[in-house]
């Protein structure tokens, strides 16, 4: 896997949209934590662009991602949210440039599209918080979004938990959002689950959803290839008025007790302010155990 060149003091990072629009005046907390860093930032043109939902028709989205991609002064592009659309210019982008000068890219949730997919060209990038998220993300998450952009070392350390399944593994770190990772397979942009470690997470779904998405990964032979599970955030989940019978936890718990593999609940990443920043397509090292597990990156 490729590494973007980290981040130095006088670089610049464009902020843009690639899903639901943003026309409020919020990015100047984003703004200010990218100074603060040392860091010059450009405003896509797609901000403030009102589409409906959409920050722009999907020609505007691909063509304002398309001009920081190919723009060599541009060093990282931070996608302003996610909610729903990145999956639809994908195709109209052209990763020529990127390819000749990988640049990070940043976000989470819808922007798991645009992280798969750079993952199937053989690219890493930065699953973390994002502009409109910067105002009430811990300390901790930022911190870590600044430790992965400047070349640091992440590792982290998470509490006991009942369902975890204890053991040790290791391998590259592929995943983000469960829905959109349902969403992508059978598609170019799916990853290949084979002798990874994978993280997932997600937001506001029907419990029944879940138990559909994780069938999904297992029939697609995902969870009988990989290393190793991590799970992190499962927020806002809904259940029907009669209900499915398990939480978000066992339905996945459920589904995955059969195979023989290490994985982690808890893990602070994803609709979360404490959503830690994580390297997709980075090795990692996993030790779940009685204690205190681990999630080391190499």
């Amino acid at each position: 896997m490729i590494t973007p060149p980290k981040l130095q003091k006088g670089d610049t990072v464009a902020i843009l949209a690639t899903a639901r629009k943003n026309i409020d005046d919020n990015l100047q907390p984003a703004i200010d934590l990218l100074k603060s860093w040392g860091l010059n930032v450009v405003i896509g043109n797609t901000i403030g662009l009102d589409n409906n939902q959409l920050a722009g028709t999907d020609a505007e989205r691909a063509a304002d991602f398309q001009q920081q991609m190919d723009d060599p002064n541009i060093k990282a592009i931070w996608c302003v949210k996610g909610g729903y659309g990145t999956v639809r210019i994908i195709d109209l982008l052209d990763f020529t440039k990127f390819k000749q000068q990988p640049k990070w890219l940043i976000g989470f949730s819808d922007v798991t599209a645009l992280h798969n997919h750079l993952n199937t060209m053989g690219f890493k990038s930065i699953h973390g918080i994002m502009p409109v998220t910067v105002a009430r993300a811990t300390p901790a998450a930022i911190e870590t979004l600044r430790t992965a952009l400047f070349g640091g070392k992440l590792s982290y350390e998470v509490q006991p938990f009942a369902m975890n399944r204890l053991g040790k593994a290791s391998g590259e770190l592929v995943g983000g959002n469960l829905s959109i990772l349902y969403s992508l397979f059978g598609s170019p942009s799916a990853i290949d689950c084979s002798d990874k470690i994978l993280f997932i997470e997600d937001l506001d779904e029907y419990l029944y959803h879940i138990d559909r998405m994780m069938m999904n990964l297992k029939r697609n032979g995902c969870l009988e290839s990989i290393k190793g599970i991590i799970v992190g955030s499962m927020t806002k989940m809904k259940d029907n008025d009669i209900p499915w019978g398990k939480n978000a936890i066992e339905i996945i718990d459920d589904v995955t007790k059969k195979y023989n593999i290490p994985v982690l609940y808890n893990f602070p990443a994803g609709h979360i302010q404490d959503n830690r920043a994580l390297i997709l397509g980075n090795k990692v090292s996993l030790d779940v155990n009685n204690k205190m597990s681990t999630v080391v990156f190499e």
